[in-house]
């Protein structure tokens, strides 16, 4: 593994994926996949697996790794993948990458905010799942990281992604309620993060993308100039 000191990050973004507890990971997929995903932002967890069965590349990067849920559960296009998996917190990499055994794994401790210790070009796809909205900052800020992704793919390759936007798009009662809860909790920071903000970032730092929603998550994948 890989690793960095926390020393110089801002302590919001440390605190942003602190509840990445060995406990909670063992509830995360049922809570989010079974819960939160579905019943309050109204996407359904097929909609990320086949964004995943559809994106793939053979030597992937996966930054904002979760429990690894998507990765285990999708069809790679080859039988030994390559996968990098990135995250600040060092639960998150020792529980993905255990689960993830049976594949060449290699783990990245390291800010999404900062520019990648990965080789720049290299990766033939990025996937950033349910991320940004645990970032601090408005999309205009934390949009940084969607430009440190594309530095890593290599030219034709693709980055996907989804994250939960509270305006720009429907926000059912529930998800509205859930979305300040998880807010004043820490857990997200997506207060100002809104549809169009995540289209103009991706025209900056991509030549061609596709936005979507499925309830109020943003769902993408943006090409760099091949």
């Amino acid at each position: 593994m890989t690793t960095i000191s926390n020393a110089g990050i801002d302590q919001s973004v440390i605190d942003g994926q602190a509840g990445y507890t060995k406990s909670f990971l063992n509830i995360y997929d049922f809570a989010v996949f079974k819960g939160t995903a579905p019943l309050a932002w109204h996407c359904s967890p097929d909609t990320s697996r086949q964004m995943y069965d559809t994106c793939l590349g053979a030597n992937h990067v996966e930054i904002g790794v979760g429990t690894g849920y998507l990765l285990d559960n999708a069809t790679f296009p080859v039988a030994d993948p390559r996968i990098t998996l990135v995250d600040l917190n060092p639960n998150s990499l020792a529980h993905t990458a255990h689960r993830l055994r049976r594949y060449d794994v290699t783990t990245v401790r390291a800010n999404v905010l900062e520019p990648l210790p990965l080789e720049e070009r290299a990766y033939d796809s990025v996937g950033m799942s349910y991320l940004l909205h645990c970032v601090p900052g408005s999309i205009k800020e934390k949009g940084i990281a969607l430009k440190h992704a594309a530095a890593v793919v290599r030219p034709g390759g693709v980055v996907f992604g989804a994250t939960v936007l509270s305006s720009g798009v429907p926000v059912s009662a529930r998800g509205r309620w859930t979305m300040n809860y998880l807010n004043k909790r820490g857990d997200f920071h997506n207060q100002d993060d809104n549809y169009e903000d995540l289209r103009d970032q991706l025209t900056q730092h991509f030549d061609r993308f596709q936005l979507t929603s499925r309830g109020c998550v943003g769902i993408w994948r943006a090409w760099t100039a091949g």
